[in-house]
């Protein structure tokens, strides 16, 4: 093997130990917030979720850019971004307090299929025929996991696939000003005006802590949500998306750790199926856009 060809694997190796990094802090994420669910409002902890990450975020970067950072060539497009996340972010953690978290995050990776679906009217982008197919036995087994109709249905899974969807446009607009914005102004607004709404909020639901153990867990959230999407940065920075994206699936095995810790529980059957179908569904979408750039 070549030294250009063992640093290039070197490099890739990276990016994925940093992907599966970013899904090892999501579930314990979620985790935390279902466990802070149980005694303080969502939108409390929605709050503590996106103020930390800003605090975090202006630590690291103000210093470096200064509060220039803010200024943005497509001002509404961020302003949007920040209001997409922060729904994508309330309606996971209202829906998280009632779903399991295996069961969450199966249905969260729903967020590929639809941005390859909303590629074509705000992108341009063309869906070929194997990609589009991907995307129909990909919601075939968000089916398989909700079970709609059924005993074991719960309506809070619906909440998810209203918080994948919101994350794919999320996803959609960050291409849109990617070339326009540096990446620092993005990750700003990211949180910037989430934490300014539910500063606005929180006031009125605030319930106070009432041990260190709490507060911890209130401060943990920002570093986790923060940690996690600066891996993901960083791992594709290592490789390509299209080889790198596919290991954020690990995040299933994560959660069900954390969710068994949590609960004592093992995902049934049919969450396992309906997991492998849509996870087998979203490597295909990868490798096709992979073949087509």
């Amino acid at each position: 093997m070549s030294e250009a060809a063992a640093q290039a694997r070197q490099r890739l190796l990276l990016g994925i130990f940093f992907m599966c990094a970013a899904t090892t802090l999501f579930p314990i994420m979620n985790g935390i917030v279902q466990v802070l669910s149980r005694s303080y409002p969502s939108e409390q902890i929605i709050w503590a979720r996106t103020a930390g990450h800003l605090a975090i975020v202006l630590a690291l970067v103000v210093p470096r850019y200064g509060f220039g950072v803010l200024a943005t060539k497509r001002p509404g497009a961020q302003i949007a971004r920040s209001l997409l996340l922060l729904a994508s972010t309330t309606l996971f953690f209202f829906a998280v307090k009632d779903v399991p978290l295996a069961k969450a995050a199966s249905i969260s990776f729903m967020a590929p299929f639809f941005v390859t679906l909303l590629a074509l009217p705000m992108l341009g982008e063309r869906i070929d025929p194997k990609r589009l197919a991907a995307v129909i036995v990909g919601f075939l087994g968000v089916l398989v996991v909700i079970r709609p109709g059924s005993e074991v249905f719960q309506p809070a899974s619906l909440l998810i696939v209203g918080s994948a969807f919101c994350y794919a446009v999320y996803q959609i607009l960050t291409r849109r000003v990617a070339g326009l914005d540096r990446p620092e102004t993005s990750v700003m607004y990211s949180a910037l005006i989430g934490t300014l709404l539910m500063s606005c909020v929180v006031p009125f639901v605030w319930t106070a802590p009432d041990n260190l153990h709490d507060i911890l867990l209130h401060l943990a959230l920002g570093c986790l949500g923060a940690g996690g999407h600066w891996c993901v940065a960083k791992a594709m920075t290592y490789g390509q998306a299209s080889v790198i994206s596919p290991f954020q699936y690990w995040q299933m095995i994560g959660s069900v750790a954390v969710g068994y810790v949590i609960t004592g529980l093992f995902p049934d059957a049919f969450t396992w199926l309906g997991a492998s179908i849509i996870i087998a569904a979203g490597i295909t979408i990868a490798v096709a856009e992979s073949r087509r750039r």
